[in-house]
């Protein structure tokens, strides 16, 4: 399973020919390439997984969004991470 993770654009550029821009995942900034995703800009919520702009969100999806990653990450704190177990008894 794939995770894209939403965040938003502070800055276009292009990079080699690409669009790019730099995306703030809550503190966090890093490229993401927006060749899929053309119409994204400043002030844009993307959806990115390994580095590409997959799609442009609202913020009202962002939001919900990165609520729930937030919800996730608390669980797994205070639980540990799920595990299966391969050999039942």
């Amino acid at each position: 399973m794939c995770l894209a993770i939403p965040g938003r654009i502070s800055e276009r550029y292009e990079e080699a020919g690409l669009p790019m821009a730099r995306v703030d995942y809550a503190g966090a900034v890093a490229a993401a390439c927006l060749a899929y995703t053309p119409e994204a800009e400043v002030g844009d919520y993307v959806l990115v997984h390994a580095g590409f702009a997959l799609q442009v969100l609202n913020e009202e999806e962002a939001q919900a969004s990165l609520a729930e990653i937030a919800r996730l990450a608390q669980i797994i704190e205070l639980d540990g991470m799920p595990t299966e177990d391969r050999n039942p008894s």
